[in-house]
């Protein structure tokens, strides 16, 4: 008996769990119509795939090896499946894209009303999450698309630059008829700050920025959320670190400048190397060089013109 892609699953949905009870749940089948089927997948393949010895249910070494292609092969046909759906002209489509989070408060409004406006019937699923997660959604292949900064990246990840993101110290208030004079970097330690959490990468990127200048920072709150560090900065006496895109668009923001100040950062476009681009993917593509170019981003280094 040839294996069938149903085996595959349930081999892996095991495998994932550590349990038939747990799988069989998932999967919503049986226990022993499960264990039945992983059964026929081991006398197929002529080995046994899972050690039920234990308290737990483990991949052998040969079943660690067959799930390493089980995965690629239902990956792959996940993508032929979308490519003999994927509609050229774009009268239907949709997008996979993830960010980390200072994206979705100054990029993604623009970005999501520019396809709307030129191919209204693409649907997108868009997530927030650090960028670990992001590439490996991407290599998973749960994810077409991501935005994040430029690297290291793991093997299978290709990046194109989009333009280069600035970042500064934010407090309250509107901006002065004159500019601020800069802020030595090791004034900060005096300030109560409200930052995001170190899950993700600007958090990262303040902190070897602190600790190159050996600041010790008061940290008053720490968030995942953009949106609360504006509200947070808007109504107390905090300060925070922000791309200037963002301080830029908030009304009630004023940046203070900082000397020395924080490095820039590329950001950058992220896929699967390799993997298939749908319609949807290439024309987002298209439309984020568009709008970064519209909206005056400083262009980054090595940028091309595809991901």
């Amino acid at each position: 008996m040839a294996p069938e892609l149903r085996h595959l699953r349930y081999l892996l949905a095991v495998a994932e769990h550590h349990s038939f009870t747990r799988a069989a749940e998932v999967l919503r089948i049986s226990q022993p119509t499960l264990s039945q089927q992983i059964k026929q997948l081991e006398s197929a393949v002529g080995v046994r795939l899972l050690d039920r010895g234990g308290r737990t249910v483990r991949l052998t070494d040969a079943g660690e090896a067959y799930a390493h292609h089980a995965r690629r092969a239902l990956r792959d046909l996940a993508a032929a499946e979308r490519a003999v759906h994927d509609v050229a002209d774009l009268s239907r489509g949709h997008l996979r894209l993830a960010m980390t989070p200072t994206f979705t408060a100054y990029l993604l409004g623009p970005l999501l009303a520019a396809l709307h406006e030129v191919h209204p019937a693409v649907t997108v699923d868009v997530r927030e999450m650090p960028q670990d997660r992001i590439e490996a959604g991407l290599l998973a292949d749960s994810l077409d698309l991501g935005i994040a900064f430029d690297g290291p990246h793991p093997p299978g990840i290709a990046a194109a630059a989009l333009y280069t993101e600035t970042l500064g110290l934010v407090v309250a208030g509107t901006a002065p008829d004159r500019p601020a004079d800069p802020l030595p970097v090791a004034e900060l330690a005096e300030l109560r700050l409200a930052l995001l959490s170190g899950d993700f990468a600007t958090r990262s990127h303040i902190d070897a920025y602190l600790a190159a200048h050996r600041v010790r920072p008061r940290i008053a709150v720490e968030t995942n959320s953009v949106q609360a560090l504006t509200e947070l900065v808007r109504r107390t006496g905090l300060a925070t670190v922000l791309p200037d895109a963002i301080t830029d668009d908030h009304p009630r923001l004023t940046p203070v400048p900082l000397t020395p100040a924080l490095p820039p950062r590329t950001v950058t476009l992220l896929r699967r190397e390799g993997g298939y681009l749908s319609a949807a993917a290439r024309a987002f593509t298209a439309l984020t060089r568009e709008v970064v170019l519209a909206r005056g981003y400083a262009p980054a280094r090595g940028a091309v013109d595809g991901p």
